[in-house]
């Protein structure tokens, strides 16, 4: 279970609300929508896969009680993600919380990098995020009640390693597209922020960590000396999608163990 020590206060309190996670399936995004979940809010989740995307679902209603609807949608079909805003309004009866963390990455060096690679990052990464983020606005502003979007960003936001162009790029996109959206739909009441995680212990870093020589560094970056887990940035998004967090909006908060802070 997934549980945010001192969230019982009736200002996190999620209970009558409808949150859409992109990448809802596992790691991140799925720890997300299972602790908006446990916080009273009715989740739909959206990623590639469906049979992941339905275990994940069973998990969520069996440990909350809440409802919880899968779409399978790749998010590079950038066009597309118009429709699956709309299916899931439809079937969710409303979306009042959007949960941007769908992602992908290619690495190499730069010189080599193919463009169609660089612009399957730039869809899931960036230009998805525009498109689901416009949707949630008009739909926000139909219903006048306002709304959060939290943005999921990474430490390179704020830089970059090698092999990394597209995905850097793209994150450093999302951090600015997260500030414009915030100063533009502040009167329509709708927060837009961002949580950029460090380098956390999922099935897709896995790889990562079974590296000797690249978990040590990591290790050595971090402060508190551990990876991150999934569950550490529950708090935060439950924060962001809160009554709690109703004066918060165009900012990044990053959860990475002091990596930023450390010289």
């Amino acid at each position: 279970m997934i549980y945010c020590a001192g969230m019982g206060s009736e200002i996190f309190d999620l209970t009558g609300r409808r949150a859409l996670v992109t990448g809802g399936g596992r790691g991140i995004g799925f720890a997300i929508a299972k602790g908006l979940a446990e916080q009273g809010a009715d989740v739909a989740i959206a990623a590639r896969t469906k049979g992941q995307l339905d275990r994940a679902c069973e998990e969520i209603r069996a440990d909350t009680g809440r409802n919880a609807w899968s779409f399978a949608f790749d998010l590079g079909d950038v066009e597309g993600a118009k429709g699956l805003f709309a299916e899931v309004v439809e079937k969710a009866g409303g979306v009042d919380i959007l949960v941007n963390c769908a992602g992908t990455t290619v690495r190499g060096a730069s010189e080599d990098i193919e463009l169609k690679d660089w612009e399957r990052v730039q869809d899931v990464n960036l230009k998805s995020v525009l498109v689901l983020s416009q949707a949630f606005c008009r739909h926000r502003k139909e219903t006048g009640g306002g709304g959060s979007i939290i943005n999921i960003g990474s430490l390179m936001c704020h830089g970059a390693r090698p092999t990394t162009a597209a995905y850097a790029a793209s994150k450093a996109g999302l951090l600015a597209l997260t500030r414009t959206l915030a100063v533009e739909w502040a009167k329509y009441g709708i927060t837009v922020n961002a949580i950029g995680p460090g380098y956390i212990a999922t099935e897709l870093t896995a790889p990562l960590r079974a590296d000797k020589e690249f978990n040590e560094w990591v290790l050595s970056k971090t402060p508190l000396g551990r990876w991150g887990k999934a569950a550490d940035l529950v708090g935060t998004a439950v924060l962001l999608a809160s009554k709690a967090g109703g004066f918060i909006t165009g900012q990044i908060v990053y959860i990475d163990g002091g990596w930023l802070a450390l010289l």
